[in-house]
């Protein structure tokens, strides 16, 4: 039965059965004469899915719209289907997510092209795969060319805190000692935190909204303890509002000019010289992968002395095996 347009309230609605599937919408205008196009364009669409599988009507759109739907991380979405739109998924080719990108971001570096737009986009139609509407696609990268960072040490942090006002150190110190990113730092409220327990609650921004519970050392301890309750633990709100006073604070510390994410990212490196896996490492900062932490936050220990601590190492499991040998002989 072909759609029928009817007027329900102040607009136009469709509705009826196409090929064995039942129709009913809102066609969101007062114009009779729109809705029935719109009832007509549906019902083509409702002929080639029976006829041609999903993947012949499968809009971007449709496709964006099943994501945010099942939950998925918004970020990065809005210019990613301002630029797709109504395209069909079944015409976007991994060459053409790849020229869009520059398009869309001109300026941008390869990783904000990855990041911000080939990414979202392979996602978005991967998971319309998933519900078997699509084939996957893969798409290839823009090569990133990387950059040696400069963790902070905790020497770094103590000479940061003591220079620079309480709640401005105990951020600093929270980054180095939780592994938590600026914008994650920034969003924990009192709630979070139970020093009692000696926990904090970290809601991980790049993950969705997935949390994690971090320990809080007792030098942090003491700092959050220390800081008045009237409002948020590090008070800023965003990284935006902190990125002039974080260059100021560490002019005034007399230290190296590092940003913010150089806590993070001294973290990492201080646990995998500790001696703890990458994937210990992983878990304990809120990083998805542990090849990602290995690549990124593996720095070489400069310390040439260390060979010491090997030795000594050897040595010492040496007189442990003699004394055991020279037991049981006694025995």
């Amino acid at each position: 039965m072909p759609l029928k347009v009817y007027k329900r309230g102040e607009v136009y609605w469709y509705s009826g059965t196409v090929a064995g599937e039942r129709l009913r919408k809102s066609a969101g205008t007062k114009s009779k004469e729109i809705a029935q196009q719109i009832a007509n364009r549906e019902e083509d669409r409702a002929w080639k899915r029976d006829l041609h599988g999903a993947e012949a009507v499968l809009t971007f759109a449709d496709a964006a719209f099943l994501y945010r739907k099942a939950g998925k991380p918004p970020r990065f979405l809005a210019r990613v289907e301002d630029h797709w739109k109504e395209t069909l998924v079944s015409k976007i080719t991994p060459g053409a997510i790849r020229q869009a990108a520059l398009e869309v971001y001109p300026k941008g570096a390869a990783a904000t092209r990855n990041r911000q737009f080939i990414v979202p986009t392979q996602a978005i139609i991967n998971h319309s795969a998933e519900l078997e509407h699509c084939p996957f696609i893969r798409v290839k990268r823009y090569k990133v060319e990387k950059k040696e960072k400069t963790p902070a040490t905790w020497a770094w942090v103590e000479a940061f805190a003591a220079a620079n006002k309480p709640h401005l150190g105990a951020l600093a110190m929270f980054m180095f000692l939780t592994g938590a990113r600026i914008s994650e730092a920034l969003a924990v409220t009192w709630k979070d935190i139970d020093l009692q327990k000696r926990t904090v609650l970290i809601t991980q921004g790049k993950l969705g909204g997935d949390q994690r519970t971090a320990h809080l050392p007792p030098v942090l301890l003491v700092k959050l303890a220390n800081l008045p309750r009237d409002r948020k633990p590090f008070r800023y709100r965003s990284r935006g509002s902190i990125d002039l006073i974080w260059r100021k604070a560490c002019k005034r510390a007399g230290v190296k000019a590092l940003l913010p994410h150089a806590c993070r990212h001294g973290f990492a490196t201080a646990m995998l010289h500790a001696g703890y896996d990458p994937v210990t490492v992983a878990k304990h900062g809120g990083w998805k992968s542990a090849r990602h932490v290995f690549e990124t936050y593996g720095h070489a220990n400069e310390d040439k002395t260390i060979t010491d601590k090997i030795a000594a190492s050897l040595v010492q499991s040496v007189v442990a095996i003699q004394e055991t040998t020279a037991k049981s002989k006694q025995l």
